[in-house]
């Protein structure tokens, strides 16, 4: 079965050599997504000092930002949020973040229920605190934008 690459304009540019998404049959399989802003590439929520430090931290701003970029990817694939059937989490610091991001994607997600996991890693590439890895399941007949 073949597969066909999709670029999500709108989304943010990924920092590799990926595209946002893959569509085989009716599955969607997304790239990791994370926060970034996808006209300034900065992070939402997330300010550093020239030395690298925080200055400000607002994870909550970062949730919702990936929760867009997701949908962005989503619709730039023929899917909608409610195609979501598995989504992987990725948390730089689940003791800080996850009673946070676990209130806001009980939000995104009070009508749509797919199967996750949440996993805690040391680091993400960009200066991010999370990333989501999404599969959906989409009608055929539907065509890629």
């Amino acid at each position: 079965m073949s597969s066909e690459k999709i670029d999500a304009s709108g989304a943010p540019k990924p920092v590799g050599l990926y595209p946002h998404a893959r569509r085989v049959g009716n599955l969607l399989f997304l790239s990791g997504i994370g926060p970034r802003d996808p006209e300034t590439d900065g992070v939402p929520g997330l300010e550093l000092t020239k030395g690298g430090n925080y200055a400000s931290f607002d994870f909550a701003a970062q949730c919702h930002s990936v929760f867009q970029n997701v949908r962005t990817v989503l619709e730039a694939s023929g899917a909608r949020w409610e195609d979501l059937v598995d989504v992987t989490v990725f948390l730089t610091d689940m003791k800080r973040d996850f009673q946070t991001y676990n209130s806001i994607y009980a939000e995104y997600f009070k009508d749509n229920q797919p199967c996750r996991t949440t996993v805690g890693i040391d680091s993400l590439p960009t200066p991010i605190a999370i990333e989501l890895k999404c599969i959906a399941v989409v009608p055929e007949h539907l065509s890629i934008h």
